[in-house]
């Protein structure tokens, strides 16, 4: 890693999240342990039954009826993570100068659901406008969820909501890291959340791409995600949100925080080839990119979470991509998939799969991609680790891909906390 003064490393301090088979980082990891799906069948409006990842988390604990009857779906679970994250933190948040404190969020897209659900409503109606609410231009603009948690929480920094297709996750935890390293903020409160499920118009683009999955196998939704297996059925699209806070390590390390690991490298870049189709090239440069900000060999990662949604070009693309940035390694890192269990969560899906692997700081635990019994030799991934999780000893540095359409791609590369800071794992 370049050298780097602590009040430019910036390190992860408190974890808020829900997922559809875990609301916090200690249930969600047992879940990827035990191999437990967070995928159901799933009803929308104009669609044939449908499976989905659906969160099961409370709004209420954070929002009065009020609150979520005026807001939307994306701002709830925004709200509901960054408060969990705080928490978590340990943070005199009450105390803190809430204008040192940033939110910045990824999404994939903004405003479908309100719109169409809008739609549907004055369709009822004859389309009379009339009965079209005054609460849909604040709920549609595209800085809505950290908005919402702005107001929540009362934080007047800045905020902003990151489009950045699905590699949006990612952007949100590169784009707090930025700031802190500016100087424009002393706290950060980082991620992405996606309420995709509820907008029938992913599926329906989906099911005409031919790209979305309608079952597993044997029928079962548990099954139906299967990132580089032979018999993908396609993407399963999923709802979710992750927030962490980010601080600097010099901050981090007075108040004694507990400290889940350290940022040391990132990298976005574009393919600018397609709307849709993705890029190896462009995803192994992206690979190349955040090794070199990290001052990193391929070696030296020993853990790679892939971005891959069991589709068939987008799994071949990606594994092409990492057999040509680390198919010469000795040892290769293991490489793991969570959108086998929880679905594709969008703007959430980069910060919920960095988040369920960084445990394996603590445990050495590399959890599986599951649904992958016959792996398409047309993905020639190296190390995968399949069907069960995998102990691979001491774990220092975690690689997260996420890629998106319009050719986005994006890297993070997280290190084991610092010897010298109170780590998260020590319980």
């Amino acid at each position: 890693m370049p050298d780097r003064p602590d009040h430019e490393r910036i390190v992860i301090t408190g974890v808020g999240m829900t997922a559809p088979n875990g609301n916090s980082l200690a249930e969600y990891r047992a879940s990827l342990l035990a191999g437990k799906s967070g995928v159901v069948p799933f009803e929308t409006r104009y669609m044939p039954p449908v499976l989905a990842g659906v969160c099961d988390f409370d709004p209420l604990r954070h929002q009065n009826r009020r609150e979520v009857r005026r807001g939307t779906r994306a701002g709830s679970v925004a709200v509901y993570c960054a408060h969990e994250a705080i928490a978590d933190s340990g943070l005199p948040f009450e105390e803190m100068d809430k204008e040192r404190v940033g939110v910045y969020l990824g999404i994939t897209e903004h405003g479908n659901v309100e719109t169409e659900n809008e739609i549907y409503e004055i369709s009822q109606f004859d389309y009379d406008t009339k009965v079209w609410s005054h609460h849909h231009n604040p709920r549609t603009v595209a800085n809505n969820p950290a908005g919402e948690v702005t107001l929540s929480l009362k934080i007047t920094g800045p905020h902003l909501t990151l489009g950045a297709a699905c590699a949006a996750g990612n952007a949100g935890l590169i784009q707090g890291l930025q700031m802190l390293r500016l100087g424009e903020v002393d706290m950060a409160l980082c991620g992405g959340v996606s309420e995709s499920i509820h907008t029938f118009g992913i599926f329906a683009s989906f099911a005409a791409q031919g790209a979305l999955a309608c079952c597993g196998t044997d029928g079962s939704p548990a099954q139906a995600c299967r990132p580089f297996d032979q018999d993908r059925k396609g993407i399963v699209v999923a709802e979710g949100g992750g927030i962490v806070t980010l601080e600097r390590l010099d901050s981090a390390r007075k108040r004694g925080a507990k400290v889940y690991g350290e940022i040391v490298g990132h990298a976005m870049n574009s393919d600018a080839s397609d709307f849709v189709l993705p890029s190896r090239d462009g995803q192994a440069r992206c690979l190349e990119m955040g090794l070199e900000r990290a001052g990193l060999g391929p070696e030296e990662i020993d853990l790679l979470s892939s971005h891959a949604t069991a589709t068939v070009q987008g799994d071949i693309e990606e594994a092409t991509a990492i057999g040509s940035v680390f198919g010469d390694c000795s040892t290769p890192p293991a490489v793991n998939n969570t959108k086998s269990f929880i679905g594709h969560a969008m703007g959430a899906a980069g910060v919920l799969e960095l988040l369920g692997n960084l445990p394996s700081f603590e445990d050495g635990v590399v959890h599986p991609t599951i649904n992958c019994p016959n792996p398409d030799p047309r993905c020639p991934v190296p190390n995968l680790v399949a069907e069960e999780p995998r102990r691979v000893g001491r774990v220092d540095h975690v690689l997260n891909n996420s890629f998106g359409m319009l050719g986005i791609n994006s890297v993070v590369i997280v290190k084991r906390p610092p010897n010298d800071v109170a780590s998260a794992w020590a319980n």
